[in-house]
């Protein structure tokens, strides 16, 4: 199916309707678009989009991960894909806000959820093994925007030049499989257990990308951040531990930054990808400040 496809047209000759259906578009989405249909008295929801080269988004990864994290009992059912759709169980829940991310009564539930991707998905996941190392991201994204003729050239050296400094900070690493984008809307709570969605981004990692994700995308304060880390490894965090954690907290927002750096000059969907830069280049050098002051305590 042609990428230039109105994907309302597309959802609607997809082989797994029962009938015709009309799709609803439902807010969200920043790599693709979404939509609510009814088939037979039964709700869906659908995701269109295509492979993204610039993000490393490959579908059939993305794919083969739904299908393990559903297997895992983290994320919800397929239903059918085909090539730039996918269809999957639609979850009647609330999405989660940054706030309530941050709400301390949800930290125990979170933990778990994350526990149980990254322990449990491997045992289901089929074919290749997709990895997501954030340094890797931020090399590839600066040849990316080299060769766009970015706007933000001229930060690359030095943002490459700190992105060597994490690495090393961060040492050997534990490998799980991660969500690896935990955004506060990719949290559905359908009042009795949470659920995980959106896995454009999901291979093995290690567990401190997620935690440091899920801290720098809700604005977590240091205490909460505290509390996850040690709610996370069961035992008091040591210094070392807060520092490799502290570094990939700002590997997080650097990828984060320079994703929408990307985004600025490739995405052709509509969203304020110029506002979005600015504000997560401003995150990245409060947290780099934070990760100086405890390297040199």
């Amino acid at each position: 199916m042609p990428e230039s496809r109105d994907p309302e047209a597309l959802i609607a000759g997809l082989s797994c309707w029962h009938g015709p259906v009309d799709p609803q578009p439902v807010a969200g989405g920043i790599t693709n678009t979404n939509y609510s249909v009814f088939d037979q008295g039964r709700r869906y929801f659908v995701r269109i989009g295509h492979d993204i080269p610039v993000h490393g988004i490959v579908r059939a990864n993305e794919l083969a991960a739904n299908r393990a994290a559903h297997a895992a009992g983290v994320a919800p059912a397929v239903i059918h894909s085909e090539p730039g759709a996918l269809v999957l169980e639609f979850i009647a829940g609330r999405t989660f806000t940054p706030a309530d991310a941050r709400d301390p009564r949800n930290l125990g539930r979170i933990v778990d959820i994350l526990k149980r991707c990254h322990r449990g998905i491997p045992e289901f996941l089929r074919g290749p093994a997709p990895i997501f190392w954030v340094f890797h991201v931020v090399r590839d994204y600066a040849h990316t925007l080299t060769e766009g003729d970015s706007r933000h050239r001229a930060r690359l050296p030095a943002l490459l030049g700190i992105a060597a400094r994490l690495e090393k900070a961060l040492g050997p690493v534990d490998i799980v499989f991660g969500h690896n984008d935990l955004l506060p809307t990719n949290f559905i709570d359908d009042g009795t257990r949470l659920w995980l969605v959106d896995w454009e981004y999901a291979g093995f990692n290690s567990p401190l990308f997620d935690l440091a994700g899920l801290a720098s995308n809700n604005e977590y304060p240091p205490e909460l951040s505290l509390r996850l880390i040690e709610s996370y490894f069961g035992r008091p965090a040591d210094r070392e531990l807060m520092l490799r954690f502290a570094a990939m907290n700002v590997a997080s927002l650097l990828r984060e930054t320079m994703w929408s750096m990307v985004s600025e000059i490739h995405s052709k969907l509509e969203f304020d990808y110029v506002a979005y830069t600015a504000t997560n280049l401003a995150r990245f050098e409060a947290a780099l400040a934070a990760f100086d002051d405890l390297a040199a305590a």
